[in-house]
């Protein structure tokens, strides 16, 4: 079975990847990925959801077409040039709001349990401030990352800080992880009831 030949891509994904390629941006979430974050993000009515790394906006057309009318999801970016290609095709949705700041400042200023739904997409949120991350994750709520399976774009000695991240997040009591090896090697966790 071809996994993602059933998966009908959002709509504004083809002018969000006629531009990446114009920008040269080689990290973007790829459609399996993207699949994977409309299914879950349908499971949230009405949900909060955070993105960390808005990129130019791929995951961020993905996870809107799962999305229901009253959700809302913010979602975060360093670099305005890229995430200028997210608001010229998606900023239109009042679902969206788009902030141009480094994630770890941003996240320092959440509440505890203020979303139902992360992807951390970037490196701040998963290798770097992940504790801020997770802790803003509601009860049944989901953490999730990607790119854990070995990328031609890794800097050197990045191995052995995805197998750390694993097992930091296989030995946390107050998450249930399942770590896959699909699309660019993926990792659901869902925030346990206390």
């Amino acid at each position: 079975m071809d996994d993602i030949s059933y998966t009908q891509p959002p709509a504004t994904l083809a002018r969000i990847l006629k531009r990446t390629s114009e920008l040269g941006f080689e990290l973007a979430s790829e459609d399996r990925t993207g699949a994977l974050l409309r299914t879950l993000a349908a499971s949230k009515p009405g949900g909060r959801f955070l993105e960390l790394g808005t990129g130019t906006g791929v995951a961020t057309a993905w996870l809107l077409d799962g999305m229901d009318a009253t959700s809302q999801l913010v979602s975060v970016d360093v670099d305005a040039t890229l995430q200028e290609s997210a608001r010229e095709a998606l900023g239109h949705d009042a679902r969206l709001t788009l902030i141009s700041e480094d994630a770890a400042a941003f996240l320092k200023r959440q509440p505890a349990a203020g979303y139902d739904f992360v992807f951390a997409d970037a490196m701040r949120g998963k290798y770097e401030n992940l504790d801020d991350a997770l802790r803003i994750v509601r009860a049944g709520g989901f953490y999730i990352i990607d790119d854990m399976l070995p990328q031609s774009n890794w800097p050197d000695g990045h191995g052995p800080r995805v197998l750390a991240l694993l097992e930091t997040l296989a030995t946390r009591p107050d998450f249930a992880m399942v770590p896959m090896a699909w699309a660019s090697g993926l990792v659901l966790a869902v925030r346990k009831p206390s």
